[in-house]
């Protein structure tokens, strides 16, 4: 036995039961999300605006802290109390928790890839929530394969000039503070990627379009514009050609977010398809006395729950390893998290419709937007086929 396989049996002995600290999180934010954000999640959807309001609510409860280190303004919180805020916000409302996912996302390639006066400078205003932040990773040629990006940077004597194109940048019309990946030489495929800082307002950045989706419609899903963008030499983050491994190593990180996400809209649509079933009659009785619907909301528990498992363990031993490389067994987790807890929320989801009926096709109830919600978590931040593929490598070498 590896020391990294007995420290990840010490750390499922260890049990599952959160910490005093872990539930009052879970706690306060289900306070805050069915106060707060259930009330207007349905107008979010319809009007399709960034919910401004949500920010601030985030700002006055230093939620935007749990994603930083204490040493540069943050709360220091493991992945794991993370990623109970953000299911529990999710519960309610997929928007409002993918705010919070992407500030960590935008965040972690500052933490993992830059130097101290970086963190300085960049940290402490998105652990306050002063500042938004994105991730720009994927473009319209390079998605899965990330390595095949096409943006150039090119150093021209104090500065480095970024061309190119980057879609589906979630939070990138709002963000002040845009991580950008970029290469400094194509025929070098990952080994040219390198990792750059963009600040909101910089002249040759634009947004060019945002993108109308199927769901998370109050959450902005930008293209992303570099013409003779110039950035400061102090901008880049790691050196040249590192950036792949930073965004590796970020997604690793980030994963689990995405997981708790889908999590929490999946036990949003199990709980309101309990209600629904206890109160709705048919033939005389209530729906919750039919054997049939019975077994259907049975395997949906039994899913939502063997989901949260996993993405705990995950969350777990990421956190054992801190801020290094995951080793190849610990990466897996966080796929395999990933991977399983988007593939629970698409069938429960899909199953809270079914079992409204009618009622779960129209938008007075909320599974109809859930529904819409969870399938995106299947395809960002890495397909869920890259998952497997990320899994089985990890297994078979």
């Amino acid at each position: 036995m590896t020391s990294r396989e007995g420290a990840a049996m010490a750390v499922a002995a260890a049990g599952w039961r959160l910490s005093e600290e872990q539930e009052a999180f879970r706690r306060l934010t289900r306070q805050l999300a069915e106060t707060h954000i259930a009330p207007r999640a349905r107008e979010y959807d319809r009007t399709g605006e960034f919910p401004w309001d949500v920010v601030q609510l985030f700002r006055e409860q230093d939620l935007f802290s749990l994603c930083i280190p204490e040493a540069y303004g943050g709360a220091g919180t493991d992945l794991l109390t993370l990623a109970v805020v953000i299911e529990e916000l999710a519960r309610v409302d997929a928007t409002a928790s993918l705010i919070l996912a992407v500030q960590e996302l935008g965040s972690l390639p500052i933490i993992l890839g830059g130097d101290e006066a970086q963190k300085r400078r960049w940290l402490p205003p998105l652990a306050t929530g002063e500042r938004l932040a994105a991730f720009a990773l994927t473009e319209p040629e390079a998605g899965s394969d990330a390595a095949a990006i096409r943006t150039r940077a090119t150093r021209r004597g104090d500065r480095w000039v970024l061309e190119g194109t980057k879609r589906f940048i979630t939070n990138g019309s709002v963000a002040d503070v845009v991580v950008v990946f970029a290469t400094v030489d194509p025929s070098l495929g990952h080994r040219g990627v390198t990792a750059f800082v963009v600040e909101k307002g910089t002249p040759g950045f634009s947004v060019s379009r945002v993108e109308e989706k199927m769901g998370l419609h109050a959450s902005p899903t930008a293209e992303l514009v570099f013409d003779g963008c110039e950035v400061p030499l102090d901008h880049r983050l790691g050196g040249e050609g590192e950036g792949f491994k930073i965004a590796m190593m970020t997604l690793d990180r980030s994963r689990p977010g995405v997981a708790a996400q889908a999590l929490g809209i999946a036990q949003g649509a199990l709980d309101y398809a309990v209600g629904y079933l206890k109160e709705r009659r048919q033939f005389g009785k209530a729906l919750a006395e039919f054997q049939g619907l019975q077994f259907m909301v049975a395997d949906m528990a039994t899913q939502v729950e063997a989901a949260r498992q996993l993405l705990y363990h995950a969350c777990r031993l990421i956190h054992e390893h801190g801020y290094g490389r995951l080793p190849a067994e610990i990466n897996r987790y966080a796929a395999m998290a990933k991977l399983f807890c988007s593939d629970v929320a698409m069938r429960v989801t899909t199953d809270a419709v079914q079992l409204l009926g009618g009622y779960g096709y129209v938008k007075e109830h909320p599974v109809e937007r859930m529904m819409r919600d969870a399938k995106i978590t299947q395809i960002y931040e890495g397909t869920n086929q890259i998952q497997r593929l990320v899994i089985a490598r990890s297994l078979l070498g």
